[in-house]
């Protein structure tokens, strides 16, 4: 078993005011297709010091399969047809990062998260 995975780190910055609605699409209608998709969603939701900050991170085998990956998903009709205007008109801003972490640091986000949520 592979060690260490590529993870994404994504941030946004939302519209004022617009936290609760994108995050409810997000969970509601992004996150079913991104999983559909085979996509691994290791955390997502607001910021804790900003409602109207979010986050979402996935992880990945190499920096191309996150490329394929990203690429067939936000050209299918599912994504384009489906939630996109939706969540696009709410941002405001964006930033990704990535990096190489251990499955281990990764289970630990997914746990601290299920704690969050809980």
């Amino acid at each position: 078993m592979k060690r260490h995975r590529l993870v994404e780190i994504r941030s946004y910055k939302l519209q004022p005011g617009t936290g609760v609605k994108f995050h409810a699409l997000v969970s509601e209608q992004s996150l079913p297709l991104m999983r559909a998709a085979s996509m691994d969603v290791i955390a997502y939701g607001q910021s804790l010091h900003d409602a109207d900050e979010y986050f979402l991170i996935r992880s990945y085998e190499s920096l191309e399969q996150m490329r394929e990956s990203q690429d067939v998903f936000y050209a299918s009709p599912a994504w384009r047809q489906g939630p996109r205007e939706a969540i696009v008109a709410l941002i405001d801003s964006d930033l990704n990062a990535t990096l190489w972490l251990t499955m281990e640091a990764i289970n630990a986000i997914r746990e601290s998260r299920r704690r969050e949520v809980a």
